[in-house]
């Protein structure tokens, strides 16, 4: 199969080249952009760097339906995937994205070539990237972006934490004068197909015909805007601001189950009950951004900069149905049921300040960056069990919030030393101190009221969601320094050589020292080879360190709770855990660039060695870890789960990115782009604690569940396509985008499923109407395509017929329309 794909690849980029070449072909500027990341070098084009840089222009953010920064980068590079979870809590709210196939808090966020806050949220569910925190790329509007340029390579000497698979770089608009204001309007037009069971017998309702239904919703109303203005006669402010209004989209099966009594005769309600009873899709969210981005030059020697943003996100999305007969439900509340709702709302803000100046010979850039994001959980159409008839149907069940602050210092000259170029020298410093916080939610989300259901103790806290409790409630920070020297230069006319080296300290587990060096040979103007190696490292987040959420579970009438421990509770550290230390990597890259008036293409191979990766353990429950734990003097404790060291992993891969732009006379002008990544990643290590090991039978720390996801749970290979056509007063694009295959591991083999690769076409078409106002129509999966249905044996509730394992969620056909008035 993979033969079969190279081979794919090979012919699409022999496409590229025999392309007419009586075309007028683009200029050389056109192809080599001027890039800043990856290099501390001025006027550096992409092409021209010893490290794959992949530049998406902010125009090309809106030739798509959805205009969300993360989905624009996962149709734009192939290396880069953006599942769209849903029933997993707050990361329906705050999505993980990957780079590379590695964890999302991989690959190191910059904003403007400065370091981004992450968000609040640590994904403890289980989907792709669980157990990690990372950056939010969609509280960035896209009106304000100018480009992203994405390293793909490590970078933790040149950057620091995090930039083990590449570094993502968001370059804001900058401009003193126009503007466009943009609305656009969509939904999704589908036919949903799924598997359904058989009703029990003699049931009086049937669902084989409710199996296949067409859908019209996922309504989404986007208004998003930006402003140049003068500052002085020497400054600016660029100002972009962004309304989104998106609704839910339904992607359940019809339930088969009984809904009023588990034995005896069918209740006469089950003839009429609505089977769609739960909530598989796309949450509701209604979200608005306002963004500035400034500068203003004092002097020819002197530049100060800033930008600030603020994002409120209130978004709605649902757990799994509870029915009428649940224990866990009470009739006089909800006498059909109830389908339990979280409601996250998110507030993230950012403030920076700097300068930029000369000092001698040296370019020198001071600033200070502030990054805060909170997330506030409230509990919607749901009950205490434990309280009885008497309990809320809504609870405030408190949330967490992240913030950090960083202040840098950095230098740039160029030295003459007899090389075929000057020496270039970057040096800097960087100060950083971040803080995690959980608040606990009122009393009546978590505790356990003493209502009794047949004799026995029943559920605590609010279905779907028990609030965070005071017991939880953590208010941590640390502080880190780093340093770090960077050196490149043209060693001869054909040989680029760059390294750089970095110390960093942090209050809590340490000391790191990482290197990297990297190498390019132009053979000739037209060809060139290129290759790397590094070490990184990525620092345990705070949320790893001090997240914790409890849950009191009754086993045979007695209460135990089950916990989310940081690794240095009492209980954890009786089960084994040690306090977090970083993760540690090893990156080797090689790769080769082609040139050739308009068109280029790379090929990049690469291999990343991670160690001690943090995840987050299996729950440890069982009856013979309860009593360790009632020996070790812990009572009332019936297990839980912790983040652990421990993981090691191997990744390789390959890339290949192909761009040609030709202008014709009489048929316009075409950008084509093909692109391709080959993936695959092998669990070479899993942890294990002496004291785990001893009991009989051994827990499994970390399980098959896991390791797979780790292996198998994003595409063997993606291939990317498009094509972009403009002629006077019009202009389409067509992409294209192939998903390898995908595993859903399950707890055996038996209960594995392969999700099939698919092919998912976007078409959309633009009208200049007048000079300044165009008018778009589109379809993003134009076919309709949806991954492999789950049989009902994996989806025994009927509420998830698709896995959220597949990379490009399971919302059918999407068809918008689009106006855009620029000045």
């Amino acid at each position: 199969m993979r033969h079969r794909h190279l081979l794919f690849a090979a012919a699409s980029v022999a496409s590229l080249l025999a392309v007419d070449t009586a075309y007028a072909q683009a200029s050389e500027s056109e192809v080599g952009e001027v890039i800043v990341t990856g290099t501390r070098v001025a006027n550096r084009s992409a092409l021209q760097t010893a490290a794959p840089v992949d530049v998406i222009g902010g125009a090309e953010l809106t030739k798509s339906g959805i205009t969300e920064v993360n989905q624009a980068l996962s149709i734009a590079l192939p290396s880069f995937n953006f599942p769209r979870p849903g029933l997993a809590d707050g990361t329906d709210t705050i999505r993980p994205a990957t780079l590379r196939g590695l964890a999302p808090d991989q690959t190191l966020v910059l904003v403007n070539s400065k370091r981004r806050h992450s968000a609040s949220l640590v994904n403890i569910n289980g989907t792709i990237g669980r157990g990690s925190s990372a950056v939010d790329l969609n509280t960035i509007p896209s009106s304000m972006v100018q480009s992203i340029e994405v390293l793909r390579d490590g970078a933790s000497a040149q950057y620091g934490s995090d930039a083990i698979a590449g570094v993502i770089n968001v370059r804001l608009r900058d401009a003193r004068e126009g503007g466009n204001i943009t609305a656009t309007y969509g939904e999704r037009l589908t036919r949903v197909k799924t598997l359904v069971d058989a009703p029990p017998a003699g049931a009086n309702y049937t669902v084989a015909d409710k199996a296949n239904y067409t859908r019209h919703d996922g309504e989404t109303i986007n208004l998003n805007g930006w402003v140049g203005l003068p500052l002085g006669d020497a400054g600016h402010v660029t100002v972009g601001a962004e309304y989104l209004d998106q609704k839910k989209t339904i992607r359940t099966a019809p339930d088969w189950r009984r809904q009023y009594s588990a034995t005896g005769p069918f209740d006469p309600r089950e003839a009429t009950f609505n089977r769609y009873n739960a909530w598989f899709g796309e949450p509701d969210l209604e979200q608005w951004t306002i963004f500035a981005n400034a500068g203003y030059d004092v002097s020819d020697a002197t530049k100060l900069y800033g930008w600030a943003s603020y994002q409120n996100r209130d978004s709605l999305s649902a757990g799994f149905f509870r029915r009428a007969l649940d224990d866990r439900n009470i009739t006089v509340i909800y006498p059909d049921g109830f389908l339990p709702l979280i409601n996250p709302e998110v507030t993230d803000l950012s403030l920076a300040g700097g300068v930029e100046w000369k000092l001698g010979g040296w370019d020198m850039d001071t600033s200070l960056v502030y990054g805060r994001n909170k997330m506030e959980f409230t509990i919607r159409n749901t009950l205490n069990r434990s309280i009885g008839p008497t309990s809320k149907t809504v609870f405030d069940a408190g949330g967490f919030e992240y913030d950090q602050l960083v202040g840098n210092i950095s230098a740039v000259r160029a030295f003459d030393v007899g090389l075929s170029s000057p020496l270039n020298v970057a040096a800097g410093v960087e100060l950083r101190r971040e803080g995690y916080e959980i608040f606990a939610g009122e009393p009546d989300s978590y505790r356990n009221g003493g209502a009794l259901l047949n004799g026995a103790p029943t559920a605590s806290g609010a279905q779907v969601f028990p609030g965070f409790r005071p017991a939880n409630e953590v208010d941590k920070h640390r502080t880190s320094v780093g340093a770090y020297v960077d050196l490149e230069a043209n060693v001869t006319e054909k040989l680029l050589a760059s390294g750089a080296i970095r110390f960093e300290h942090y209050s809590d587990f340490g000391e790191t020292v990482t290197g990297k060096v990297a190498l390019r040979y132009d053979i000739n103007d037209a060809f060139a080879i290129r290759g790397s190696i590094q070490n990184g490292f990525r620092a345990p987040s705070l949320q790893q360190q001090y997240f914790a959420t409890t849950s009191t579970n009754f086993i045979n009438g007695v209460p135990f709770d089950i916990t989310t421990f940081p690794a240095t509770d009492p209980v954890a550290r009786a089960l084994g855990a040690q306090p977090l230390d970083a993760e540690e990597s090893i990156n080797y890259a090689a790769g080769v660039v082609f040139r050739s008036g308009a068109f280029s293409l790379t090929i990049d191979g690469y291999r990343i060695e991670v160690d001690d990766r943090i995840v987050l353990s299996e729950n440890l429950t069982a009856a013979n870890v309860r009593a360790f734990l009632t020996a070790q003097g812990f009572i009332g404790v019936g297990g839980g789960r912790f983040f652990i060291n421990g993981v090691d992993t191997t990744t390789k891969g390959v890339d290949i990115i192909a761009n040609y732009k030709v202008t014709t006379d009489e048929m316009g002008q075409f950008a084509f782009t093909l692109g391709a990544n080959f993936n695959s990643t092998k669990v070479t290590k899993v942890p294990a604690t002496p004291q785990l090991a001893a009991l009989s039978p051994a827990p499994i720390l970390f399980d098959r569940v896991n390791v797979l996801t780790f292996e198998e749970g994003t595409p063997d290979s993606k291939f990317t396509g498009s094509i972009d056509w403009s002629k006077d007063a019009f202009g389409a694009t067509v992409r294209a985008t192939r998903y390898g295959g995908v595993l859903v591991p399950g707890t055996t083999l038996a209960n594995d499923i392969d999700l099939d690769s698919a092919v998912l076409i976007d078409l959309e078409a633009r009208w200049n109407v007048v000079e300044n106002v165009r008018l778009t129509v589109g379809a993003d999966n134009v076919f309709d395509e949806y991954p492999t249905k789950l049989p009902p044996r994996l989806n025994t509730t009927s509420n998830t017929p698709f896995s959220n394992y597949s990379p490009f969620g399971r919302s059918g056909r999407y068809v918008y329309g689009r106006v855009s008035v620029s000045f």
